[in-house]
């Protein structure tokens, strides 16, 4: 048997706590189709908010069932009623160990250890993929009414996962291991499946697993659909409801201000359909803006359908979800240790720097720039991708006393670009967005506490203390000192992207520096540093 396969030995299911019947569907079937003799049985249920202070403060606490197990955590810290806590867990208790009464004899005739948690105060992609760190499982089945959260744990995830969408049918996400193309097919033809199905396809997938150990083939995600041959195009109605299933419920993922968002996988690879209202201006501005730019570090198109009613387009899928969302979760945010966060603000300050200063046709302006606004793909690229606030300034058509107005209004809203990337910078170094940190801080903004710290020099109390390594601080110490910058309102001067980004680069600039003082690099190498020419003095 393959190791991979050997260290897998539990199941995770996934339930709303506040609803007792329907939810336990999703363990009877779990269950029956891919629970075996000897595994583990995670029955985690998310309480979705307990009276209204008290929803915020997370709490997990393991019940006790005939001794199977008992476990009780406060791993955070929150305002509480302690009364009203008690008397609320205590009766979601209760009903839950009624509505799993009937699983316990099974799990006990099978051989298969139960533990049941109960969740509340915790965001249910957070808690699931923090479970999938301990348990390690090789399925994990999400109640149909946390559907929306889906891929946001299947891209943090390698297992697989089936979302249920009736009391025996469950719309099934493949694991990321290795797989036949004969497996391939059947997946597809499959995708939902009922009993017999899925567990016809899991015993394959154990068979490909015990039959070679060879290593798995690189995500789909390291080959985006908008770098290759033929993309962006032009997309039929009809290929768009197949990718989504007909824009089911099952593939929706969340709904924006101007749009509802469906995930879907074309060519084998996961992407994105955002689906627009019928009000189509902002359809139309941001495919405008989109079909002139081409970066590496810019959620490039797919491709965008327009009919009569309805206007679409169509991206890559982040496989790892946003920069916010790594926060949120502690494992993810120590795995972004300083050197990549200090690249991620590299790789979206050149972004902007393309779309302020590179863009043939005009400058454009993001007009939101922050840690929810950048996308994280495999390899920790990171990616603008938020384009509904664009704002694209043209350069031509205009008499001369047109341009000085619009040279104006373009000078202010890049400024704004420049503003919210200070507080990107802050974000990265703290670890937390600054949504998150009001809600945390009684409405402080981030900007208000972190900027009086950096400016009396005070910059260990505002580094993330989940990353230890104080090796690296001279890169966030430069992080800091461009965000300071990009954050000055006292100042007529307005820093360019180039100019702010050059304040990142200095700790590696400093770096070359020294090969060169010591004969160990040509100084010709720097001019090119910063993927820009600069006479050899500008670095020195």
């Amino acid at each position: 048997m393959g190791t991979q396969n050997c260290q897998r030995k539990s199941v995770i299911v996934v339930i709303d706590a506040n609803r007792s019947k329907g939810s336990i569907d999703a363990v009877d079937w779990a269950m029956k189709h891919v629970v075996r003799p000897g595994d583990t049985l995670v029955i985690l249920g998310i309480i979705c908010g307990i009276g209204r202070k008290m929803s915020c403060f997370p709490l997990i606490m393991g019940i006790s069932i005939a001794g199977i197990w008992e476990r009780l955590e406060f791993p955070g810290q929150g305002e509480v009623r302690p009364k009203e806590l008690g008397e609320e867990i205590e009766r979601k208790k209760e009903q839950f160990q009624s509505s799993l009464q009937p699983f316990y004899r099974q799990c006990r005739k099978n051989e298969v250890k139960l533990e049941v948690k109960l969740a509340a105060g915790f965001c249910p992609d957070k808690v699931t993929v923090e479970q999938a760190q301990i348990s390690n499982p090789r399925w994990i089945v999400l109640d149909s009414h946390l559907k929306k959260f889906k891929l946001v744990i299947f891209g943090h995830v390698g297992c697989n996962i089936a979302v249920m969408k009736g009391k025996s049918i469950a719309t099934w996400l493949p694991s990321k291991t290795r797989q036949t193309e004969s497996f391939s097919r059947n997946s597809r033809r499959n995708q939902e499946a009922g009993c017999g199905n899925l567990q016809e396809n899991e015993d394959c997938n154990t068979a490909v697993q015990e039959s070679t150990q060879s290593a798995p083939p690189k995500s789909p995600c390291w080959y985006p659909l908008s770098w290759r041959s033929g993309f962006p195009r032009v997309f039929t109605q009809i290929e768009l409801e197949n990718i989504t299933n007909g824009f089911s419920e099952e593939s929706f993922i969340q709904e924006s201000d101007n749009a509802m968002v469906y995930g879907g996988l074309f060519q084998e690879t996961p992407v994105i359909v955002e689906r627009f209202a019928e009000n189509k201006e902002t359809f139309w501005c941001i495919l405008k803006i989109l079909s002139k730019v081409r970066h590496r570090n810019i959620m490039n198109l797919v491709g965008y359908c327009c009919t009569g009613t309805s206007s679409f387009l169509l991206f890559d899928f982040p496989c790892m979800g946003s920069v916010e969302i790594q926060f949120q979760c502690d494992d993810a945010a120590k795995n972004m240790p300083w050197k990549a966060r200090w690249c991620i603000a590299l790789e979206i300050g050149g972004s902007l720097r393309y779309l302020h200063e590179e863009c043939v046709d005009g400058a454009i302006a993001m007009l939101t720039v922050s840690s929810s606004d950048v996308a994280i793909s495999h390899g920790y690229c990171s990616m603008l991708c938020n384009f509904s606030m664009a704002r694209w300034f043209k350069v031509d058509g205009l008499t001369s006393e047109d341009k000085s107005a619009a040279d104006v209004e373009e000078e202010k809203y890049l400024a704004v670009d420049i503003h919210d990337y200070g507080m990107f910078l802050l974000e990265l170094i703290v670890g937390k967005s600054d949504r998150v940190f009001r809600n945390h801080n009684e409405g402080q903004s981030l900007i208000d506490w972190a900027v009086p710290l950096l400016q009396n020099g005070c910059l260990s109390e505002v580094m993330d203390p989940r990353l230890s390594d104080s090796s690296e601080t001279e890169l966030v110490y430069h992080m800091a000192q461009a965000a300071l910058l990009c954050l000055k309102s006292d100042s007529g001067h307005r820093f360019s992207m180039s100019e702010v980004r050059y304040i990142i680069l200095l700790s590696f600039i400093s770096f070359w520096h020294y090969l060169v003082a010591f004969g160990l690099a040509f100084p010709c190498v720097m001019e090119k540093v910063s993927d820009r020419t600069f006479p050899l003095q500008f670095f020195l």
